[in-house]
C-alpha cells in the first residue's frame, strides 16, 4: 500500500497569510468558511480579474480581521467606515475590485447610513455582509439585525426591538445585486461571490454565521454545529420571495429564505459617472 504524499503547502496558500495562523476566531465561528469561499472565489476568477487588482476592505470586530488573514491589499479601516474608504479606493482606481466584508455592528448598526448610500449610488463594490446577530468581539450586545427576542448582553430579557431584513432593505435602498447564504451554503456562497465580482455595480451578500459564544450559547445553540444544524433544517431556497418577509427569526419553526434575490443590470455609478462626463464634454 502507497502512502499519500504530505506536502508543505496548501491550494490557498497563495492568497493566506499563513505566518498568522491559526487564526483568532472562537471554535464553531463561521468565518472560516467565508474566508474558504471568498479566496476560492478569487481563485476561480483569476483568468479575467488579476490577483493583483483584488483589495480587501474591513472595518472593526471579528470579521475585521479578514484584512488581516487575506493575502491580497487589504486595508483594516475604523469602525462604521469601511464603506466610504472602499469608495474612495474604487473611485481613485475603477480597475481594482474592491471587496467590502465585515460584520452586521460594523457596517449596519454603527456605519448603515453609508451602507444606504452606497446602494442607492450603486456605487461598484462587493459587500459580503457577516451577520453573526451581535457584537461578536466586543461583549455579544444587540444590534441593528439582531431578532426580536433574542438574549444578548443587552437584551438580558430578550431583545424588544425588530431587526432590518438586510436582502429587503438593500434591494429598497438601490442595490443591483442581492443575495443571501449562510456559511453551511459553501459552494452556493462561492459562486455568489463570483457572481458578484463580475457584475457592473452594488453587490450585496448577507452571510448568517454562527458565533457560538457571543449569541448561540445565550439563545439555545450551545456550539456552532448546533447553529448550522438551524441552518440546514430552516433554509428555503428561493430566488422569488417578498423580501420584506426574509427577516431572520432565528426560531427552529420558521424558514431562512436564501438565494440570488436581486440581479439588476442597471447602470452602475462609474458609468453614470462617465456617461454624465462625456456629455458634458469632458468636465466634471
Amino acid at each position: 500500500m502507497t502512502l499519500p504524499m504530505f506536502v508543505e503547502t496548501h491550494p490557498r496558500d497563495e492568497l493566506v497569510r499563513t505566518e498568522r495562523l491559526p487564526h483568532i476566531w472562537c471554535p464553531g465561528c463561521g468565518l472560516g468558511n467565508i474566508l474558504s469561499g471568498f479566496t476560492q472565489a478569487i481563485i476561480n476568477s483569476k483568468g479575467t480579474i488579476p490577483i493583483d487588482n483584488q483589495v480587501v476592505v474591513s472595518g472593526i470586530g471579528c470579521s475585521g480581521r479578514f484584512a488581516g488573514y487575506v493575502k491580497v491589499d487589504s486595508y483594516h479601516t475604523t469602525h462604521g467606515r469601511a464603506i466610504p474608504f472602499a469608495t474612495g479606493l474604487k473611485l481613485a482606481n475603477k480597475k481594482l475590485n474592491v471587496s467590502v466584508i465585515s460584520g452586521d455592528g460594523d457596517l449596519m448598526t454603527i456605519g448603515g447610513n453609508h451602507l444606504i448610500h452606497a446602494a442607492r449610488r450603486n456605487i461598484n463594490l462587493n459587500v459580503i455582509f457577516v451577520n453573526n446577530f451581535n457584537y461578536g468581539m466586543t461583549g455579544g450586545q444587540f444590534g441593528a439585525t439582531t431578532p426580536h427576542g433574542a438574549i444578548t448582553t443587552t437584551s438580558a430579557k430578550g431583545n424588544y426591538e425588530h431587526p432590518f431584513s438586510m436582502p429587503y432593505l438593500m434591494a429598497s435602498a438601490g442595490a443591483s445585486y442581492v443575495a443571501r447564504w449562510t456559511t453551511l451554503h459553501l459552494k452556493q456562497l462561492e459562486k455568489s461571490i463570483e457572481n458578484a465580482f463580475h457584475h457592473d455595480g452594488f453587490s450585496f451578500i448577507e452571510v448568517m454565521s454562527p458565533c457560538p459564544k457571543g449569541f448561540g450559547r445565550k439563545n439555545n445553540f450551545k456550539t456552532g454545529l448546533d447553529q448550522m444544524r438551524y441552518f440546514e433544517s430552516a433554509s428555503l431556497k428561493s430566488d422569488n420571495i417578498n423580501l420584506k418577509e426574509a427577516t431572520a427569526s432565528m426560531k427552529l419553526l420558521d424558514n431562512l429564505p436564501v438565494g440570488e434575490f436581486i440581479i439588476d443590470n442597471k447602470p452602475s455609478y462609474l458609468k453614470v459617472k462617465e456617461a454624465t462626463i462625456l456629455n458634458n464634454g469632458g468636465r466634471t
